[in-house]
């Protein structure tokens, strides 16, 4: 176990610190854009048309205002998040053992280290802090009598996670109910257990929506939500797991060692002092699951919170048999099957970390980033406008280094390509040409490649938008992968 342990930890600090010039990619800059936004006097969901939770945007608002936009305060601020889910992997599994609770820790870290620059500070990755918070609260409650302020701390912890992602009201409500089983068992008050969790749970929501009605924004993000988040987006782009496990790295391999991993952690018997949390990370397992099916994109950061809870059953699959049971020899093997599958999972996080350090595809992006950047702001002033048809492909991150805005509320395209027939996608198309139409960027980027639609030729499928580009602008930079639409000087 040690000897795991050890190339556990050596691979953590090599990944570590070979990921120090990771840059800015991918998702992040578009979160870092809506929080600049905000920072302009933008009002979310009403002058930012955006599928995420204001929760998020608080967040990259307060990393902007401290560390800025650059590559190493996000750095720095993914590997203090990381740390910090590490030292709380710690506390939750420390009544089995140090070895244990480093080696959940480990685990973890390695799982995020190997992922790659793209899955930095993901959301479902910033959810799993506040999701363990929940879990160790809940069990420090239970583990001392049903202590009250335990359970007020995992109650606000939890509710934090909701303003990041709403699919965390399932864990919300999952420990809400071991509170309240527990309390019923030793003769407590289930109803006042399930209540201080719960009501608890509210604060967070309540400050944060709060600030959002204050703004104005709550109607807005109302309608996005109901009028198209729910309708609409949740079922773009919808994958079968067999198939988005066929789409990682060593997706099969990694996810069947896991998944025997938790197995058996099931199987064996766990010291009585620590029962209750291996039932609350059993729960955090089926909601992680559930987290990620219940999107049904694929994409590999929603299983952040399954892997999370996965590593926190290790040390129960690796603890030692108890002495002189009469299964004691079962256990033992069963021992060994988990030191053997924690290896193997350590060996293959291993591989996957060394592939992604200087993954191709990133550098091409960062290359097209300062390429569009450089391109663009000769036709694009400060004060000017440019709108970007695009998704993550950067030019979103483009604006975000010239902080430029756009004219409409629109960050991305992919809205106009999916259910192009549904009249509340129609009148989003309508509102994007009539926004250009009025506000007139300087200039319009399009990128090639989108999520659910290639090619340039897409943009002919928005009615009234060929017309204008042809009266209104000429087409001023071909680069890779992009272009550039400059306002002509006498349209």
């Amino acid at each position: 176990m040690k000897l795991i342990l050890a190339g556990s930890g050596a691979l953590v600090a090599y990944l570590a610190w070979q990921s120090r010039g990771w840059p800015l990619i991918h998702d992040a800059p578009i979160m870092h854009y809506i929080a600049w936004l905000i920072a302009e006097g933008a009002l979310p969901y009403r002058d930012v048309f955006d599928m995420n939770l204001p929760g998020v945007y608080l967040m990259h608002w307060a990393l902007l205002s401290v560390g800025g936009a650059g590559d190493l305060a996000w750095r720095l601020f993914d590997l203090g998040w990381l740390a910090a889910i590490g030292g709380l992997l710690f506390a939750y599994c420390r009544p089995l053992g140090a070895l244990g609770a480093a080696a959940a820790a480990a685990l973890f870290a390695l799982y995020h280290l190997s992922g790659g620059a793209w899955r930095v500070g993901q959301r479902d990755f910033l959810l799993c802090l506040f999701l363990l918070l929940g879990a160790l609260g809940v069990a420090r409650s239970l583990e001392h009598g049903g202590a009250l302020l335990p359970l007020l701390g995992a109650g606000v912890a939890l509710g934090a996670a909701m303003t990041i992602k709403p699919q965390s009201g399932l864990f919300w409500f999952g420990a809400a109910a071991v509170a309240a089983w527990s309390a019923w068992r030793e003769d407590r008050s289930a109803p006042g257990a399930a209540g201080a969790v719960l009501g608890a749970g509210l604060a967070v929501p309540t400050l944060v929506f709060g600030w959002l009605a204050w703004r104005g924004g709550l109607g807005p993000f109302a309608a996005i939500f109901t009028g198209y988040v729910l309708p609409l987006y949740s079922r773009v782009g919808r994958v079968a797991v067999r198939e988005a496990l066929g789409w990682y790295v060593y997706g099969w391999q990694l996810w069947v060692l896991f998944g025997l991993l938790g197995v058996l952690a099931v199987l064996g018997s766990a010291p009585a002092r620590a029962e209750v949390r291996r039932r609350l990370a059993l729960l955090g397992v089926a909601y992680g699951w559930l987290h990620f099916y219940a999107q049904g994109k694929g994409w590999e950061y929603h299983l952040y919170p399954l892997a999370l809870f996965l590593c926190a059953l290790l040390p129960f699959a690796v603890a030692r048999t108890p002495a002189g049971a009469w299964w004691g020899s079962t256990l033992a093997l069963r021992r060994s099957a988990a030191l053997a599958a924690w290896a193997a999972i350590v060996i293959v996080l291993g591989a996957k970390g060394v592939e992604a350090l200087d993954a191709p595809w990133i550098a091409d992006k960062a290359r097209r980033v300062a390429a569009i950047a450089r391109d663009l702001e000769p036709f694009a002033p400060p004060g000017a406008t440019v709108q970007v048809m695009d998704v993550t492909e950067g030019g979103i991150h483009a604006l975000l280094r010239l902080h430029r805005r756009e004219p409409t509320r629109f960050l991305y395209d992919f809205h106009f390509f999916h259910d192009v027939a549904d009249p509340r996608v129609q009148a989003l198309r309508a509102e994007l040409v009539a926004g250009l139409a009025a506000g007139r960027p300087a200039a319009i980027v399009v990128l090639r490649d989108a999520w659910n639609r290639q090619g340039y030729d897409r943009l002919g499928e928005l009615p009234g938008l060929t017309p204008l580009l042809d009266r209104a602008y000429t087409l001023a930079v071909e680069g890779d992968g992009y272009r550039i639409y400059a306002k002509r000087a006498d349209p």
